[in-house]
């Protein structure tokens, strides 16, 4: 990790007792270990707000496994964006109900249109993009 600076925070009473609140329901050891994950997630987010930054991403999509043509749909969508798609994987949720999973990587603008593609299909329930990074800009 190399050198620790120390620094002090001030705020209210009030904030502060929620937040010690929070960092204990999320199990971390101590408030510095929380403000770094802060830190951290707000330096995710501006990686994706400049658009050209190489990102990583995993969308979730749960459609209904009967639907016509849609899982092949979604397939022939990711190979037509190959470029972006690491992998993806599918489960079998129930009888009627699958899972897809598809990790993107490559310009946050880019993979975020992908998925916003995949989301929007006709035949898909419910999708999300969790935004991450490659971690080589964070310490």
């Amino acid at each position: 990790m190399g050198y620790v600076e120390r620094f002090g925070v001030s705020m209210d009473a009030g904030l502060l007792t929620a937040f010690d609140a929070l960092i204990a329901r999320k199990g971390y050891k101590n408030r510095s270990e929380a403000i770094r994950d802060l830190i951290r997630q707000a330096l995710v987010e501006e990686e994706w707000a400049q658009g050209d930054q190489e990102v990583v991403g995993a969308v979730t999509l749960v459609y209904e496994h009967h639907a016509r043509e849609l899982a092949a749909l979604l397939i022939e969508m990711q190979h037509h964006s190959k470029a972006q798609v690491v992998c993806s994987t599918h489960v079998h949720l129930d009888e009627h109900n699958c899972l897809e999973v598809v990790v993107l990587r490559g310009p946050a603008k880019v993979v975020r249109a992908v998925a916003d593609q995949l989301i929007g299909t006709r035949g898909v329930k419910h999708g999300r993009l969790v935004t991450s990074t490659t971690g080589q800009r964070l310490r």
